[in-house]
């Protein structure tokens, strides 16, 4: 299957996306994490393509997307649905699936606070909803930067978008570490760290990373009352996320599908062909046969 990269003029900027798959066809929108980019769905774009209108943005200050500064853009998580919800009015798509993963989680979450009768179905890939997902104590650098913007909490932080940050949050957890290809933190770094005003744009978002939590609530609230249909397919192995946020879900989603399976932060880069495995059947049992509202004869 073909992948295009095209470009659209959202609010005056220019947003990067991939984009695959018939526009007829029902549509999936991939929602990358940090410190990553659409580049991180290269791979399962075309293993969806053939059945779906596949589509990866990049957020403002990410990948292909254009940068701002902070004095000229406000980068929170609030900004970034804005402008990938601007994006999908754009292109004219109105009922969809999201897959999430970290950062995407909180993005697809604001989508589906806004406009819950568009969301057809989730899949969570490592992307949390639940306090119990986190992991020790990993988020605190990114809470205590929030509290207090210093020069010591900050430096926490860049360490975090170092080279071996980078490469431990796409190694760690995977039982063979040989499978992940060096160019994913190298194309992470470009995306997300390789000029001042992108690792500005991070220290930005990891400060508004509160109010994501601040929204769990309303959040589980959308689960119980709309009962969207969910996937969780976790890398059990998590050292940010861990294995309880994917649990979660059953909590407040009592019919959600729950995988966890061996893996790390970025499952894709390890676990493909078992991720598209579940996902496959899950996309055709909720989302075949509804596109944009209507339904569309089975393929």
């Amino acid at each position: 299957m073909v992948t295009h990269h095209r470009f659209a003029d959202i609010a005056g900027r220019r947003i990067f996306y991939r984009e695959a798959g018939s526009p007829a066809a029902p549509a999936v929108v991939l929602l990358h994490g940090t410190p990553a980019s659409s580049h991180q769905y290269r791979n399962l774009i075309p293993a969806l393509a053939d059945r779906y209108h596949v589509i990866a943005p990049d957020y403002p200050g990410f990948g292909h997307s254009d940068v701002p500064s902070v004095e000229e853009f406000s980068y929170t998580f609030d900004n970034l649905a804005d402008h990938i919800d601007a994006l999908l009015n754009h292109l004219g798509v109105k009922r969809y699936a999201i897959y999430v993963q970290d950062y995407g989680a909180p993005v697809g979450w604001r989508l589906a606070l806004r406009h819950p009768e568009r969301i057809a179905a989730i899949i969570s890939q490592n992307g949390n909803a639940y306090i119990e997902g986190f992991f020790g104590d990993a988020m605190e650098p990114l809470f205590a930067y929030g509290r207090d913007r210093s020069e010591a909490n900050a430096a926490a932080l860049r360490e975090i978008l170092s080279m071996d940050g980078l490469k431990w949050q796409f190694t760690h957890g995977v039982s063979d570490p040989s499978v992940v290809d060096p160019d994913t933190w190298i194309n992470a770094h470009s995306a997300v760290a390789s000029s001042p005003e992108r690792i500005a744009a991070q220290l930005e978002l990891f400060a508004d990373y509160g109010s994501n939590v601040e929204g769990y609530p309303r959040v589980h609230e959308y689960f119980r009352s709309s009962r969207v249909p969910l996937l969780a397919v976790w890398g059990r192995n998590d050292q940010i996320f861990g294995p309880d946020g994917a649990l979660a879900f059953a909590r407040d989603l009592p019919n959600a599908e729950i995988n966890l399976l061996d893996g790390g932060h970025f499952l894709l880069e390890s676990r493909l062909a078992e991720v598209v495995a579940l996902i496959r059947p899950f996309l055709q049992e909720h989302l075949d046969r509804v596109a944009d509202g209507a339904l569309i004869s089975a393929r």
